[in-house]
């Protein structure tokens, strides 16, 4: 009896132990929820494979492609298989990627939705036949869980920093503005309104005079090598993402007009937008959803893992933390 019972509180040590040892590697992989296993993965712990499927939009947004790699990375060191694609922002194709993942029998699948109304469908088929389904960025309902981001929260952040900017440089705040949005994709249409009620609020006598659709780098620069031609005195431009506002300092960079007073202020803090940063280039500030790449693709596979394994979570839709980097602050989360 007395070894009966020695046994047991050694495995209940044992047991307190493993799970004391999960602790979060960093701040950001622990605000992954309210719902996020830990750093040790939950598939590590319960002892069970996982096979995985992730569609994005695009690879060509550094957010997305070291986020993948990561969580590609993750799931090799555990055994899980994982096998992530892109959809080239085409609802179609993803529809496709999601029936194949259905097909070769994954655990768990993970969209970043193209149009989120269109895939509706397939994720229900994914969930009819026994398949998890996360979705990356939108409310969806044909879902188990969904991580998102407060959109107009984080556009109206956006908008408030460049109007602080535009306050501080120019008389009674008077300048010309333009910015890189993308209405095709219902979160994005809710950054950029976001950035325009900030600056009507903050900046009111502030200018919009252009704006531009552009989703990544190339995009981005394009638009902002047009905008200049038709408007020569734009000093700010809001972004509702980083590949964007890359490119706009890349156009600005061209054009010469990198000074005190130009600003380009937007969302991701990728690498590029932090080197410019911390070069003295026209990008001030960038909002910072969940950390970096890195750190999203740790939270993004804590939260599949623990999905594919059963875990349950507190509600259906897991909130991301955002928050502005500066040049002030871009040193600790630039990663070359």
């Amino acid at each position: 009896m007395k070894k009966k019972l020695l046994a047991t509180v050694m495995s209940a040590l044992l047991i307190t132990s493993l799970l004391g040892g999960c602790g979060s590697s960093s701040t950001a992989s622990s605000q992954a929820a309210s719902g996020t296993a830990s750093t040790t993965s939950t598939s590590q712990a319960a002892g069970k494979k996982l096979k995985i499927g992730i569609t994005v939009q695009s690879l060509s947004n550094q957010v997305w492609s070291v986020a993948c790699t990561t969580m590609k990375d993750m799931a090799d060191k555990d055994g899980n298989t994982l096998t992530y694609t892109d959809c080239g922002d085409t609802s179609s194709k993803q529809i496709e990627q999601i029936e194949n993942f259905i097909s070769s029998k994954c655990d768990v699948i993970m969209v970043n939705p193209s149009d989120p109304n269109a895939i509706e469908n397939v994720c229900k088929e994914a969930r009819d036949a026994g398949i998890k389904v996360m979705c990356w960025d939108n409310e969806m309902e044909n879902t188990d869980i969904n991580w998102v981001i407060d959109n107009q929260k984080l556009g109206y952040m956006i908008g408030e920093q460049a109007s602080k900017f535009i306050n501080d440089k120019f008389t009674d705040g008077k300048c010309e503005v333009a910015v890189l949005d993308y209405p095709q994709t219902a979160i994005l249409l809710e950054r950029e309104n976001g950035i325009l009620a900030a600056l009507k609020e903050k900046a009111p006598n502030a200018k919009v005079v252009a704006q531009q659709p552009a989703i990544n780098a190339t995009q981005g620069q394009d638009a902002m090598e047009t905008i200049l031609q038709a408007h020569p005195d734009v000093k700010v431009v809001c972004c509702i993402g980083g590949g964007g506002a890359v490119g706009a300092n890349e156009a600005l960079k061209s054009a010469n007009k990198i000074a005190d007073n130009v600003g380009i202020f937007a969302a991701d803090a990728t690498d590029q937008e932090l080197a410019a940063m911390l070069n003295g280039e026209a990008n001030r500030m960038s909002v910072m959803v969940t950390g970096t790449p890195k750190v999203i693709g740790e939270s993004c596979y804590q939260l599949i893992t623990k999905l594919g394994t059963g875990g349950t979570f507190d509600s259906r839709d897991v909130y991301r933390d955002i928050f502005p980097v500066t040049a002030e602050n871009a040193s600790q989360y630039y990663s070359k």
